[in-house]
């Protein structure tokens, strides 16, 4: 057993590794791309605080938890420092990441928060961010420093509950800390993304979900919308992208890309999102499903 830790320790850190060696030199994303996260309160709780308060409650007033907590400010220090991705094509494409999935707490005790779509949405409209879609959590990915090896929990419906949510935390913070990964760099294949896709429009009642990917870079999830809008669990994270993306070191409103049917496939691989401002705003306020 022993043994076998070793050496999924040792796979870890080799990957880790490589794709130090191989993630493309880029310029720093400017600071004021993270200046509409709130300061985080001094007398903040930590992840595992947060995670205490909520035992028994039911997911509205989870869900509703955690959206005060990041509206608070309350997300780790090393999660305000953006990272550039870039997506080559015709023009050089440069967005700007949160280095992992949106947590609550500090860079020494945070909980990777899962959310649901409503909540994501929110928030990231909020701080002056978008969702991600497919083609950039696959550029994130294939750039990340550090290359997770994802860790399935077993399909149930505890998969929903907090216990899940704690349990696979600590199993992501063991990934890190045996491999000695530093705050900051940018990771990946600790969870799934949710994502922003045309299929919003005509599945308003759903969630679109992406990614979780293996070494050598296949999702384990494909662009899913199986489930409904308020359907959150365990596996799923939050990757926020700066709402202005670079082309030739041009800034431009990335909404506004993804609305163009000729700048859209830059940033996707479904062409452009119509009307985009105003499906997030849907979204952000629990109305997609009523449409």
């Amino acid at each position: 057993m022993k043994l076998r830790k070793l050496n999924c320790i040792v796979l870890l850190c080799a990957v880790f590794s490589a794709a130090a060696q191989a993630a493309p030199a880029a310029s720093s994303c400017d600071a004021r791309l993270s200046a509409g996260i709130p300061a985080r309160p001094v007398d903040a709780i930590s992840g595992t605080e947060f995670v205490h308060s909520l035992e028994g409650l039911g997911d509205d007033a989870r869900e509703a938890a955690i959206l005060d907590q990041i509206d608070a400010g309350n997300i780790p220090r090393f999660q305000r420092r953006l990272v550039p991705v870039s997506l080559d094509g015709d023009s050089k494409v440069v967005v700007c990441v949160v280095p992992d999935y949106l947590a609550i707490g500090s860079d020494n005790d945070y909980f990777l928060a899962p959310m649901r779509l409503e909540t994501a949405v929110a928030i990231a409209r909020r701080f002056g961010f978008v969702l991600p879609t497919p083609k950039i959590v696959d550029a994130v990915y294939a750039q990340s420093s550090v290359q997770l090896q994802p860790q399935p929990l077993p399909a149930s419906d505890t998969m929903r509950t907090t216990a899940y949510y704690w349990q696979h935390k600590r199993m992501v913070r063991q990934q890190r800390a045996a491999a000695g990964i530093p705050l900051g760099a940018l990771t990946a294949g600790d969870k799934k993304d949710l994502v922003l896709t045309n299929r919003l429009w005509t599945m308003r009642d759903r969630v679109a979900i992406y990614g979780w990917h293996l070494p050598g870079g296949q999702a384990i999830q494909p662009l899913s919308t199986v489930h409904g809008w308020h359907y959150a669990d365990y596996s799923h994270g939050v990757r926020l992208v700066a709402a202005t993306a670079y082309i030739d070191g041009a800034a431009r409103p990335i909404l506004d890309l993804l609305g163009d049917t000729r700048s859209a496939p830059l940033l996707s691989n479904e062409g452009a999102i119509p009307q985009l401002p105003r499906l997030l705003d849907l979204l952000g306020r629990g109305l997609i499903a009523g449409l």
